[in-house]
């Protein structure tokens, strides 16, 4: 049956298989597995990768879960994730978002946002927010940050993220910090991003609500870059700000170097 097809038919084929469609890789391996042709070989090498890469996964999102499941066992039932973004940029808010993910079911893939290709926060930020018992983000500005300084500002944006929940949270597992004025049992934890799925699910979210203020911005505020660097100086944007002078967007107390 096989060779009716043309190798080229067959690797769009392969292509059209989403990563995690494990029945679909077996089927493809069970169709092609006797054909002798060195590029439909290749390709039924890759699908089984494909299979093995996806039981690595599983195990490792099993891990990110170890938290969860432990303080779950303690008895609490609305374990939150919190993380922000946008603490070090020189333009724009900082952005939190706390999470209550299901605990009856595994997202593959969740990591620290910073390790996924934009594609893939996309795909997993609707997965989050559909799936989520709960989240909420909270948004702090330029002028905030300038009021208060960022660290401040940071912590005012996560209480204001936990505290708009639907479901309010009886632990928060946090990303290394502990949040001042808060009256949840907190749990921080050392690169809790890539040790616990609702650290790192809220580090998507936030991620992905951030990008997508600056990708307005930059539609707002040309010159800057900020669709690209969203607000964090890299060369081109340190050069505007010399050229151009700051925007409105821009933080006072971070640019002064600058102008």
């Amino acid at each position: 049956m096989s060779d009716k097809l043309s190798i080229n038919d067959i690797k769009n084929e392969y292509k059209t298989i989403h990563d995690y469609d494990i029945v679909l890789f077996e089927n493809f391996i069970n169709k092609y597995k006797l054909d002798e042709r060195a590029g439909v070989i290749s390709l039924v090498k890759k699908a089984k990768i494909k299979i093995h890469d996806y039981e690595l996964e599983v195990e490792r999102s099993k891990n990110m879960l170890k938290f969860e499941k432990k303080y779950k066992e303690m008895g609490y039932k609305h374990i939150c994730g919190i993380d922000e973004v946008g603490r070090g940029p020189l333009a724009g808010p900082v952005v939190t978002c706390a999470v209550i993910l299901p605990s009856d079911e595994i997202i593959l893939g969740l990591n620290d946002s910073k390790q996924l290709s934009k594609k893939k926060r996309e795909e997993l930020y609707d997965i989050i927010v559909n799936k989520a018992v709960c989240y909420s983000i909270g948004i702090n500005s330029h002028e905030r940050i300038d009021e208060i300084n960022i660290l401040q500002a940071t912590y005012e944006a996560m209480r204001m993220s936990i505290y708009n929940m639907d479901v309010k949270p009886d632990l928060l597992l946090n990303d290394a910090v502990k949040i001042p004025d808060v009256d949840i049992t907190q749990v921080p934890i050392i690169k809790g991003d890539t040790l616990s799925a609702s650290i790192a699910a809220a580090s998507i979210v936030a991620k992905v609500t951030r990008d997508r203020i600056m990708d307005d911005y930059d539609k707002k505020y040309p010159g800057y870059d900020f669709k690209n660097n969203v607000g964090y100086g890299s060369g081109k944007h340190i050069e505007a700000i010399k050229n151009l002078g700051p925007c409105e967007i821009h933080r006072r107390t971070f640019i002064k170097n600058f102008i």
